[in-house]
């Protein structure tokens, strides 16, 4: 099976379940939720959803566990909604990349001024 066909297989997965998730009416998913990736496997019965979620680690794990008791509904709406022979199994797992990267970009902030207080000093000194 081409790679080419996994990866779209994979990005219209992410983008449906995107949707299902926003429509569960689970008190313990926020709705700051939001599929980073997933990653099915080569005989499409299984998936690996990254998911990150915004707020402290207890919620996170909440909210894991919600869309992990959820996942009998979410497989059977990912099927009604994608036309493929499997609908693959999925498999959640907490993603913290988007924290760690907006972590990063603020430590890069604090170290390196921003260009346009710069901009603002030197137009300053011109004048």
């Amino acid at each position: 099976m081409s790679y080419n066909r996994i990866d779209r297989i994979s990005e219209e997965l992410k983008k449906e379940l995107s949707a299902i998730i926003r429509e569960l009416k689970d008190p313990r998913i926020p709705e700051m939720t939001s599929v980073v990736m997933v990653d099915v496997s080569r005989d499409l019965k299984y998936a690996k959803a990254y998911i990150s979620v915004m707020g402290p680690k207890e919620k996170q794990r909440e909210a894991i566990a919600g869309l992990k008791s959820a996942s009998g509904f979410i497989r059977k709406e990912v099927g009604r909604r994608v036309q493929l022979r499997y609908t693959p199994e999925f498999t959640f797992i907490l993603d913290d990349s988007i924290k760690h990267g907006a972590h990063i970009a603020e430590l890069l902030n604090t170290i390196y001024p921003s260009e346009k207080e710069e901009t603002k000093n030197d137009a300053k000194k011109d004048s």
